[in-house]
Formats: structure tokens, C-alpha cells, sequence
């Protein structure tokens, strides 16, 4: 892995509350700072409740910080409209969730190519992509196959390649061998090293697993809404 000189993330003191029914006050992020260069595969790991998921709600621009600041790519990003949000989000950052978030009545090359269609690629240059993405990740062999006729594990390789759809920099990767079992799991985790390495694709996977969080390179903590690196627990 190279990493380049520049954030490719930079988050300072964000604090985030929800409000509960009959007014009660739920602190999610109280201070989170982060920094990740270009080009790092790291991790973030913590238990239910100790704002994992808020976290990586701000970082993927679906929701906001109540203070802080937040840059994508050396760009502020707190205070943007829903519209500049919206294609910061469709240009900037690829999801891979726990349940893959397929559209079943799609096939995976079309899957793949989905965020191409919204981001106004031409119809032959977004099928050539999307062959190359399933490619990379080692299932050609599925492209006219829908959701329902793949494993698991290949589930989540079509939701890889359409997370690279638009050549984010930044792929954020909620729990995403949550819901494998332990032979899928490593096999998610290293083509996610593999692509980190060969393509210099910034990764941050959010888990509860420590055996996941143990194969990336750098493992930060979060507990009671703000970051820690391993070492400072």
C-alpha cells in the first residue's frame, strides 16, 4: 500500500444528539476526530451504542453533524445543500453494507452499473466498467445472475464492484461480513485488502469483529462517541 501525502478525510470535534420522544437527549458523537490519508485500509471497532454508526453517517454524508467540521477530498462539507451533499455522495463515496442492499430485480452487472446511471455515464461505457468491476472482484461469471441466485459472499462481491462504480475516494463498508459465515468473511476481507493494495482504493470497514479489524492496517477505537487509536485504551 502507498499512501499519498493527503487527507482524504479530516474530522474535527464532531458531536452529534438525537432527541428521543418526550424530549430526551441522546449523545451519539461527543468529539470525534479523524483523519484518514489516501490510500489507507482501516478499521473502526466498537460495541452496539458507542456511535459507530452515526460516525459513519456523517463520514458517508447521510446525515449531518450538530458542530464540527468535516472535509472529503480537502472539501468542507458542513453546511452544503442536500443537492451538493447528494453528488458529493454519488462521486466521492462507495457503501458496502451488512445486507448488501441489492435491488432484486436487477442483475449484477445492472446492480453495478446503477450508480453509473445516476451519475449520467454513457450506456457502453458504464456496461465495459461494470464488466471490468465484476472482473476485479472474481465473479464475470454472475453478471445476468439477480440476488437471488447468488451466495452470500457473492452478494457482496456485486456490492463491492457497484460500491467502485463511480471510482469513489473513499468506500465506507458498514459490518460488511456481518452477515457471512467465517469462509466468505475472510475471502470479503482480502479482495477488500486486494483492491486497497492494487488500486490504492481508500477503505474505512466498520465491525465488531477483531479478527476482521486485525487484517487492516490501522484499528481505531470508539467508545461513548469519540476516537481512539488502539493504543489509547
Amino acid at each position: 500500500m502507498k499512501l499519498h501525502d493527503e487527507l482524504v478525510i479530516k474530522a474535527d470535534a464532531l458531536y452529534k444528539t438525537y432527541t428521543l420522544g418526550k424530549g430526551i437527549q441522546v449523545p451519539a458523537l461527543r468529539g470525534a476526530s479523524l483523519e484518514v490519508r489516501r490510500g489507507e485500509f482501516i478499521s473502526i471497532i466498537g460495541p452496539s451504542g458507542s456511535g459507530k454508526t452515526t460516525l459513519l453517517n456523517i463520514l458517508g454524508l447521510l446525515d449531518v453533524p450538530d458542530s464540527g467540521t468535516l472535509y472529503i477530498d480537502g472539501k468542507p462539507v458542513v453546511g452544503l445543500d442536500d443537492n451538493a451533499l447528494s453528488s458529493m455522495r454519488l462521486l466521492k463515496i462507495g457503501f458496502v453494507f451488512q445486507y448488501y442492499n441489492l435491488v432484486p430485480i436487477l442483475t449484477a452487472i445492472e446492480n453495478v452499473e446503477l450508480p453509473m446511471v445516476l451519475a449520467g455515464v454513457r450506456p457502453k461505457e458504464r456496461r465495459e466498467r461494470a464488466k471490468n468491476l465484476l472482473e476485479m472482484v472474481g465473479i464475470p461469471e454472475m453478471a445476468d445472475h439477480k440476488p437471488n441466485e447468488m451466495s452470500g459472499g457473492q452478494q457482496q462481491r456485486v456490492a463491492i464492484a457497484r460500491a467502485l462504480a463511480n471510482n469513489p475516494s473513499i468506500v465506507l463498508a458498514d459490518e460488511p461480513t456481518g452477515n457471512l459465515d467465517t469462509v466468505a468473511s475472510e475471502e470479503i476481507v482480502n479482495l477488500m485488502k486486494k483492491l486497497n493494495r492494487e488500486n490504492g482504493t481508500t477503505f474505512i470497514v466498520v465491525t465488531h469483529d477483531m479478527e476482521v479489524a486485525k487484517k487492516t492496517d490501522r484499528i481505531l477505537r470508539i467508545k461513548d462517541g469519540k476516537l481512539y487509536g488502539v493504543e489509547e485504551i
